[in-house]
């Protein structure tokens, strides 16, 4: 038994591959791209390192890509045949049933299982990340920041998980609301591990949601460092740059960052496809051509269609369908999800059926013109999308959908409702997105129109 980086045993008996565990401990924090391969060298190193084999199990599970299951799968396997082979602690063989759980399609039971690794081990900084990082994909934020504070007093000013703890203390704070605090653990996460990208991308959903672009911008600039080692995270991290350029109307410069830093490399990673359709949708909303771009992410989206890992994923792909008026396509997601919303077995279905169902014929509807038809999907899906998954500001695009859709349709009154509501998540603070649809609405008022707000 050997100990790692953040003070717990694992059946390791080689120094070296002791070295690459904690590589692989402290790059899962930081989002670092070069992760796998320090886990690929721990695997080399002690091929009957059943923990081992179970975090590269859900490393695949967390990248919501069908293909990945099997892998994922024999994953599991080759855990549970290590295990075998040799004993393992109550700890490690928790991750290990976590991982089943997860193959089960019970990822709020995987929950469970990074619950009671952290009862007896608290300062076991995988099992909160691994807890953290679930909680974001089930859309539980509350439970995302019970967990984090549940076991912060057992940290130590100096413990090496410290400060990835108070990166990921900041997110579930700003995503419960208290932005002010959020902010505070934020800043102070960065200063203690400079390559916490999570907690510096913590403090840009602060500014995102407190309707503050300018002091998004100046908090981001001159910190690249703080996420150009990581794994195609840092694409995210550009991209809430350029919701803040476009907040502020520099839409030149939302196109650069999409073309040289979000869309630079043409992945299908269902989190880089969610931040390229979501921006191309809020341009599009503001009236904006954005050229040819919807094609490459059509097409991508289009052999995505029998995915289903996550609602949250197949709603923006739907984005992309639609943008490129892909009928065919759309038509095939959209039958598939209510299929997907029948079965009877495991978490998914639950999140399919609401609110996935509603959203993506919402979607479906706003991209053919129907707007009244959109407006009322969109607006069923409103109460659940939380269970979507993902943050405040990436479910934004939804809510922009359905609030256009709402203009468009003349529903002036619930449009402004949502506005209101809208307001109040942000701690009353409101966009220029927001500014610009009151003003609208008022505008329609004072005509006496309550018909539709054309298109741009």
């Amino acid at each position: 038994m050997k100990q790692d980086v953040f003070g717990q045993m694992n059946t390791l008996t080689q120094p070296a591959s002791v070295e690459a565990w904690d590589g692989v401990l402290l790059g899962f924090m930081a989002h670092a791209a070069v992760t796998p391969q320090h886990l690929g060298k721990v695997l080399e190193l002690e091929p009957d390192f059943a923990l081992g084999h179970a975090i590269k199990g859900l490393f695949m599970v967390l990248l919501g890509r069908r293909e990945m299951i099997a892998v994922a799968a024999e994953a599991l396997t080759a855990a549970n045949a290590a295990m075998e082979r040799q004993p393992v602690s109550d700890r490690e063989k928790l991750y290990v049933e976590a991982l089943a759980m997860y193959m089960a399609d019970l990822p709020t039971q995987a929950v469970q299982k990074f619950e009671e690794i952290l009862r007896a081990h608290p300062t076991d900084t995988l099992a909160m990340k691994l807890s953290h990082a679930t909680r974001f994909v089930l859309g539980d934020s509350h439970g995302m920041r019970r967990s984090i504070e549940r076991v912060m007093p057992a940290y130590e000013p100096d413990h090496a998980g410290r400060g990835y703890l108070l990166g990921c203390h900041s997110f579930a704070l700003e995503e419960t609301g208290a932005y002010e605090k959020a902010e505070i653990a934020g800043r102070q996460a960065l200063w203690m591990v400079s390559d916490d990208a999570w907690g510096l991308h913590a403090v840009a959903h602060v500014h995102e949601m407190t309707g503050n672009a300018q002091l998004g911008l100046d908090w981001l600039a001159g910190r690249e460092d703080a996420w150009a080692h990581c794994n195609n995270f840092r694409y995210h991290v550009w991209w809430h740059k350029a919701l803040m350029r476009l907040d502020l109307g520099q839409v030149d410069q939302v196109m650069a960052l999409y073309d040289h830093h979000i869309r630079q490399d043409k992945t299908d990673d269902y989190r880089d496809i969610s931040n390229a359709t979501s921006l191309l949708s809020r341009l599009e909303l503001e009236g904006v051509d954005v050229g040819n771009r919807w094609e490459e992410l059509a097409d991508l989206s289009a052999a995505r269609t029998e995915d289903g890992c996550l609602i949250f994923a197949d709603l923006h792909y739907l984005l992309a369908l639609t943008g490129d008026n892909r009928s065919d396509a759309t038509s095939k997601i959209l039958h598939r999800i209510q299929s997907d919303a029948q079965r009877n077995q495991g978490d998914t279905p639950i999140r399919m059926s609401d609110p996935g169902v509603a959203a993506a014929k919402g979607l479906e509807a706003f991209g053919e013109g129907l707007y009244g038809q959109a407006f009322d999907f969109l607006s069923d899906a409103r109460g659940g999308m939380q269970l979507a998954g993902g943050s405040h500001a990436q479910r934004d695009v939804f809510e922009r959908i359905t609030i256009d859709s709402g203009l468009r349709a003349g529903r002036l009154d619930a449009v402004e409702r949502i506005l209101d509501d809208r307001r109040a998540k942000r701690s009353g603070g409101e966009d220029n997105y927001a500014l610009a649809r009151r003003a609208l609405i008022e505008a329609a008022r004072d005509n006496g129109d309550a018909q539709s707000v054309p298109a741009e």
